[in-house]
């Protein structure tokens, strides 16, 4: 996956923990565990705007998109050219 959600650098900033902003946002610790991590395969508009609420930023602020391909889009390709 090419878009990456950074929201760690934010949290620290704010001096916020997980369960705090999970709290805030009206998502659960594990789904910002799936976000932090990268294993977030989409994220509604309505979650992104609370994230930005809650953490007073913009959404370019927490999406970076990388060109680098992801581990599993390398095995695709791979697999593909075999």
């Amino acid at each position: 996956m090419a878009v990456r959600i950074l929201i760690d650098r934010l949290l620290v900033e704010r001096g916020m923990g997980v369960g705090e902003f999970a709290a805030a946002v009206g998502i659960t610790p594990a789904n910002v565990a799936v976000l932090k991590n990268g294993r977030a395969r989409a994220i509604r508009f309505s979650t992104l705007d609370a994230i930005c609420r809650v953490l007073e930023c913009q959404p370019g602020d927490i999406l970076r998109w990388d060109d680098a391909p992801s581990s599993s889009s390398q095995e695709a390709l791979s697999r593909d050219e075999a």
